[in-house]
């Protein structure tokens, strides 16, 4: 069964990328999706990272927020002839009018969202978050999430993730995959 969804699939279907907000689970979504799909995974801030010789955090500290999205957007460009991948972006990479074009014309753009109150539990252990370092408030995260939600809400699919299993939420992104292949 799994070979025919393959094939149904990718026959409309060039890649899939996930957006959202950091901590929505576009990661690990991603990876399992990648195999289900039988496509490459692909996490755009590890291609960034692996560019710029230096980690996010470093990146931020060294040519600010804007820098770092002028090298997302160059590292977007590179990828217009990938097929096959689902690609994992940046929660804010959706920002750029231009990012969203380039998602858009790489393939169909997934947008995953989750509560305020489960991004703060999921990432109030990790460091490598630029934009929440100093400040992980419940209020921080709404305020982020308020600003992004327009572009996100761009996406041509949208998948909640709060309380769910990794497994449920890629059962779900497939299912909507079906009916818009």
């Amino acid at each position: 069964m799994m070979d025919i969804w393959i094939i149904c699939v990718r026959s409309d279907m060039k890649n899939v990328i996930l957006t959202g907000f950091m901590g929505t689970g576009k990661s690990s979504v991603g990876k399992l999706l990648a195999m289900r799909l039988d496509y490459r995974y692909i996490d755009l801030d590890t291609l960034i990272v692996a560019d710029a010789g230096i980690s996010i955090n470093e990146i931020f500290a060294g040519v600010g927020e804007k820098g770092f999205r002028d090298i997302e957007s160059r590292i977007l460009e590179s990828l217009e002839c990938e097929e096959g991948i689902v690609l994992s972006t940046g929660g804010g990479a959706v920002i750029s009018e231009a990012n969203r074009g380039l998602l858009h014309n790489l393939g169909l753009v997934v947008n995953l969202f989750a509560s305020a109150e489960e991004i703060k539990r999921r990432l109030q252990h990790e460091q490598d978050r630029p934009l929440l370092n100093d400040n992980k408030s419940l209020e921080r995260i709404e305020t982020l999430i308020a600003l992004r939600e327009p572009y996100y809400a761009d996406a041509d699919i949208r998948v909640e993730t709060t309380c769910k299993s990794v497994a449920l939420i890629v059962e779900e992104i497939l299912i909507r995959l079906k009916k818009v292949a």
